[in-house]
């Protein structure tokens, strides 16, 4: 992937020297730390974002609009990160804040960029605790993305075609970033409160096939930013796309359950199944058009 050419964004927060962002060593939020991460690895490992794992207690009640108080995040020296891993995640960030404009301004509407917090270890949110076992997350609550910058050797660590260091791990990297990012664009456009709301009058199995709809709407709207980063800057090398589409291949629900327990429970998905999430993405790609992202209406997903 080639990204030095990339703008960089001004939203960036980087926290990863903060250590514990300081947490007590005990409890948080009346959840033990151990807790924590024994869920966070548990949504890791099934593919379900860790923050309905944990959201028996304060999380979930933030993310449906509970009464419960929110966590404050914690303080971070605002801007670019001066290191190599910072500067390309000011670059990717940068990329998406320039092609969402310009597609919210198409639109007639006006789009406002969301900031990525880069943490090590454990940092908190508006949806409550960060850490890093959960993977790259969007809290809707104060329109952040966070980042455990750790998650990109996971990447290097576990799947073919990521080897450590690779340009092509990197545009793997730049699509999980713009899952997110994803995220972000649902919530500006009214998506994720909608869904929400229509959440909490359903079973936990129709819950979650409408969640698998909203990843796999992000993961078009990855493609989407692709698709015009490769216009504007021609980012993409031989093997990019090849490396990304194994990576969403790897992290879907089916593959990622079949690796944990050995079969596979449909009901179950939040993200979608390998297949789902790499043609997705595709259409995003090729398409570069929002509406071709409409997940919703799609009578096969």
């Amino acid at each position: 992937m080639r990204w030095d050419e990339l703008p960089r964004s001004g939203k960036v927060k980087d926290q990863r020297r903060d250590g514990s962002a300081g947490f007590p060593m005990g409890r948080a939020g009346g959840i033990g730390i151990g807790t924590i991460i024994i869920l966070g690895l548990a949504g890791w490992a099934l593919g379900i974002n860790p923050l309905y794992l944990i959201g028996g207690a304060e999380i979930l009640s933030g993310l449906r609009g509970g009464s419960q108080p929110q966590s404050q995040p914690a303080p971070g020296s605002a801007g670019a990160p001066s290191d190599r891993m910072g500067e390309f995640v000011s670059a990717v960030l940068g990329s998406t804040e320039v092609q969402w404009k310009e597609i919210f301004a198409q639109a007639g509407k006006s789009y406002e960029a969301p900031t990525l917090v880069m943490f090590s270890g454990i940092t908190r949110s508006a949806c409550g605790i960060a850490q890093s076992a959960m993977g790259p997350f969007y809290c809707p609550n104060d329109r952040q993305v966070y980042l455990d910058t750790e998650f990109f050797q996971d990447l290097e660590r576990r799947f073919r075609g990521c080897d450590v260091g690779s340009r092509s791990c990197q545009f793997s990297q730049a699509y999980v970033i713009t899952h997110e990012v994803g995220h972000h664009v649902q919530n500006l456009l009214g998506i994720l409160p909608q869904i929400q709301q229509m959440q909490r009058g359903l079973d936990q199995a129709e819950a979650n096939h409408l969640q698998v709809r909203v990843e796999l709407q992000a993961d078009c709207f990855a493609g989407v930013w692709a698709h015009h980063a490769e216009e504007k800057w021609r980012i993409i090398e031989p093997g990019d796309v090849e490396a990304a589409m194994q990576t969403a291949s790897a992290i879907g629900d089916d593959r990622l359950q079949r690796r944990s327990q050995g079969y596979v429970v449909p009901d179950a998905f939040t993200h979608g199944s390998s297949e789902q999430r790499t043609r997705w993405f595709m259409t995003g790609l090729k398409s570069g058009q929002v509406a071709a992202c409409d997940t919703f209406q799609a009578s096969q997903l």
